[in-house]
Formats: structure tokens, C-alpha cells, sequence
């Protein structure tokens, strides 16, 4: 960066320097590789494993909330699992309402946790969005016909 405003900088260049789906590296990064500084912290803490994860027992024991927050995640992973719960057909926006009401009725029965019935609303919200690109294509597929169709009729 110029310190001082009569400076020049150095110019960028235009827009990107290669063709999309080509890099300057055609080889690239070899797969598995690893980075450098991941492989160093990796030997440094090899053979002290044991040592460290009794540590970090022994302090979420102690009363460590952040610590016993690492040791609950790492002995209770949240992993996805399966959710039986009974959504009416979504076949247009319109039924986006009836389906988020009956993840809503889950959760607050205790059907489904809540983070479940955020995602089965994340998904809802999905098949919503894409049902609406369909519609806007079919209408404009519509629409272009009509307009080729007059423009023809005129000729």
C-alpha cells in the first residue's frame, strides 16, 4: 500500500488472471497432503495424548466449564440421526405454513429436539425455494412463448 498519496501502487492487473476451471498450478496440491504446521503440531503433541486428555479430565472434574464443554463434545458428539416426524406434501409455497406448524408442534411436544426441527425447517424452506424457481421457469417459458407467438402472428 502507497504511504504516500503521490505514490504509485502496483496495478492488479484485469479481472482474473486465469480461465475459470484453470489454475496456475494444473498439478496442484497433492491429495492428503497435509499442511506444514499442522504436521509440526502433530509431532509435537504425538506420545502426549494420554497425558493431555487426563489433564483435560482432570480439569473439567474441577469445575473448568470450557473444558467440560470439550470433553462433553468430544464424548457426545451431536450427529445427525434419523427423524420420524410426519410432514404434509409440499407441493407449493402456500404449503410451507402446514409444515413449519407441525416441526413447531414437534418441537414444542418434545417429539424432536429443537436443533432437529431447525433443520427439518432448513430443508422445508429448501424444497420451498426450489419449487419457486420452477414456477418462475415454467411462467417464463410462458412468457416467451406468448411474446414469440405475437411476434410471429405480426410477421
Amino acid at each position: 500500500m502507497a504511504v504516500n498519496h503521490l505514490q504509485k501502487q502496483r496495478e492488479r492487473g484485469k479481472g482474473r488472471p486465469f480461465a475459470k476451471g484453470v489454475s496456475g498450478n494444473p498439478a496442484g496440491r497433492p491429495l492428503g497432503s497435509r499442511n506444514a504446521a499442522t504436521e509440526l503440531a502433530q509431532a509435537l503433541l504425538d506420545g502426549e495424548a494420554a497425558a493431555l486428555a487426563r489433564k483435560c479430565i482432570e480439569l473439567a472434574l474441577d469445575g473448568d466449564t470450557g473444558v467440560l464443554r470439550l470433553c462433553l463434545e468430544r464424548i457426545v458428539p451431536r450427529r445427525a440421526r434419523a427423524v420420524s416426524l410426519a410432514l404434509p406434501a409440499i407441493e407449493s409455497a402456500a404449503d410451507i405454513a402446514p409444515a413449519m406448524g407441525a416441526i413447531a408442534r414437534a418441537v414444542a411436544e418434545g417429539a424432536i429436539t429443537p436443533y432437529d426441527g431447525a433443520e427439518l425447517a432448513r430443508i422445508v424452506e429448501s424444497c420451498v425455494r426450489a419449487l419457486e424457481v420452477a414456477d418462475f421457469e415454467r411462467r417464463l417459458g410462458t412468457l416467451e412463448r406468448e411474446l414469440e407467438d405475437s411476434r410471429a402472428a405480426r410477421a
